[in-house]
């Protein structure tokens, strides 16, 4: 499977495409200093694209299109590795293949700053931008963030044309949307749809919330702006699903309302701070629901707590249904990593849960979440010297992303060649679940148990693999 990576589209000059803008009744200002934002909105009091019956979209695609550019990069070839970047091919975005192509972004700062997809410019040796006026400007990356698949691309030059973000929470299911785009090299395609749905969770990361929609997106068009019939950005093209590598009617962008905070840090530091609380999560399905005594499927699940975490130390525990977090409901499971993920760091947040039918407030100092990934990183390199392999805890949107029924344990993403556990047969994919006949939760676990197993004896694994369950031994 392919990664949709292109868009193309090229700039008008700047005078020509004021003179467009202000006909059609889009002014958009421009903004370094409200919130940090660095895209652009509608000048206070303009009006949206006129709409009758339809759409408006011959205008809205004369209005956006010289604000979309062809992002060509060049870099080296990188082997996809790992069932993470396995089951992002098969949704048609395989990051770590030859780098050598071209993708999609768009204008969102008149001084240079576009938009695209993380998976279009990642180990780019080399990225130009092409603008319609057959401008061909070197690109540098001012930062990245692959939790996203967000990047933001910075080109010298001032006065370009822009394409105003809106507002993605006022997306509705069935509100008519275009994509643009170049899938298959076929530069500025248009193509229509309607959004197909929203928020929805595909286990592509730990920030999941796309918006789906049947506007045809194929390879090329990953980085491109989805725009509603105001002739806004919506939401960043970035995966299809798809048996065959073309479109089905199933393609997903992330929300711009996802997006802005990311790119807004980007743009300052070059990189996104999120915060951190520690519980891992899942849905609240209606048996759970039943068995919690709750009164509906609302909420997230914790199913572990960190040590030394935040939430460890606010005194949460497994079984603990969140509710609300910092005053505001926790309607799907998802919301939560979202909303603790944007929280200022070292900040006391208020988080109301529901434990054994009774409700209660706890208050959680919300850390940094590099400092997690850090500990996580070096359990896991011990994890390979132990055993000859690596891996990472399996959360539940992991897996539901490899379609195991196992919500805990560790998923093996690489074997030391030659090493114990390959020798004993383990693979990439497996999914540890026990040691020596103990359920493991994750790397921690699994390094514990590796620490207490006697020295020079066989360490007894409980594997999950393809669907079934075995015992592998290794020596």
């Amino acid at each position: 499977m392919k990664i949709p990576k292109r868009l193309a589209r090229f700039a008008w000059p700047a005078v020509a495409l004021a003179t467009v803008l202000t006909v059609v009744g889009v002014v958009p200002r421009f903004s370094f200093s409200r919130d940090g934002a660095i895209w652009s909105e509608r000048a206070p009091g303009s009006a949206p694209v006129a709409m009758t019956q339809a759409p408006a979209w011959v205008e809205i695609a004369k209005t956006v299109k010289p604000a979309v550019v062809n992002v060509s990069v060049r870099g080296v070839e990188r082997k996809a590795e790992g069932p993470a970047e396995e089951l992002m091919e098969r949704f048609g975005r395989s990051p770590k293949r030859t780098l050598r192509g071209m993708g999609t972004g768009f204008v969102i700062n008149a001084d240079g700053y576009v938009v695209t997809n993380n998976h279009v410019v990642d180990g780019a040796s080399e990225i130009r931008v092409k603008f319609s006026d057959g401008r061909e400007l070197v690109g540098k990356v001012v930062g990245q963030d692959e939790k996203t698949d967000l990047a933001l691309v910075k080109v010298e030059a001032t006065g370009l044309p822009v394409i105003p973000m809106g507002d993605s929470s006022k997306l509705e299911v069935g509100e008519p949307v275009m994509a643009i785009g170049n899938p298959f090299g076929l530069e500025q395609t248009v193509t229509t749809g309607i959004v197909s749905a929203t928020g929805r969770t595909i286990g592509a990361g730990p920030y999941d919330d796309f918006i789906q929609t049947d506007a045809s997106i194929n390879p090329g068009n990953s980085g491109g702006p989805l725009v509603n019939t105001r002739g806004e950005v919506v939401g960043v093209n970035t995966m299809i699903a798809s048996g065959t590598g073309g479109s089905v009617g199933i393609g997903f962008a992330i929300p711009t309302n996802l997006a802005k905070p990311v790119v807004s840090q980007l743009a300052q530091s070059g990189h996104v701070v999120r915060g951190w609380l520690g519980v891992s999560i899942q849905p609240v399905t209606k048996d759970l629901a039943t068995s919690f005594g709750l009164p509906a499927t609302t909420g997230a699940l914790v199913g572990s707590v960190s040590a030394d975490s935040p939430a460890s130390r606010a005194g949460f525990k497994s079984g603990d249904v969140v509710t609300r977090y910092d005053g505001k409901a926790i309607e799907r499971w998802s919301d939560l990593p979202r909303a603790v993920a944007e929280t200022t760091l070292n900040r006391d947040v208020p988080i109301d849960i529901v434990r054994d039918g009774k409700k209660m407030t706890l208050t959680a100092k919300i850390a940094r979440l590099e400092e997690q990934d850090k500990r996580a990183e070096a359990a896991t390199e011990q994890a390979a010297t132990k055993l000859g392999l690596s891996g990472r805890t399996l959360t539940p949107g992991l897996a539901q992303q490899l379609g195991v029924s196992q919500t805990k344990g560790v998923v093996v993403e690489q074997v030391e060649e030659g090493g114990r556990a390959q020798n004993a047969g383990i693979a990439t994919g497996d999914v540890i679940v026990e040691v020596d006949r103990q359920p493991i939760a994750g790397v921690e676990g699994l390094q514990q148990a590796l620490k207490r197993h006697p020295t020079n004896t066989p360490v007894l694994l409980l594997v999950h693999r393809e669907g079934r369950t075995l015992y592998v031994s290794v020596a």
